[in-house]
């Protein structure tokens, strides 16, 4: 698995992409966001390999933690009030 932090670089979507045939791609945001990119050619491998991901496993289990809740009115409040 290979992080992008694209706060330091910022990769055309073709080299993502190419990256993502080879490897399970993390992307960080410069906000911090993180999203996982795979390539979808057989989806039970592909979980089988994040599930022994000791890294992201213990992200999850970390932000599973997270005491922080939003109801919907909050969440929809915080996206009305975005320029």
């Amino acid at each position: 698995m290979k992080t992008i932090d694209l706060s330091r670089t910022v990769p055309t979507l073709s080299d993502i992409l190419v990256l993502a045939g080879e490897d399970t791609i993390i992307l960080k945001t410069t906000e911090g966001r993180e999203f996982v990119l795979a390539e979808v050619d057989d989806f039970a491998r592909e979980v089988e390999l994040v599930a022994q991901n000791e890294e992201l496993m213990q992200f999850l289990e970390q932000r599973s933690k997270e005491a922080k809740r939003y109801t919907l009115s909050q969440v929809r409040e915080q996206l009305n009030n975005k320029p």
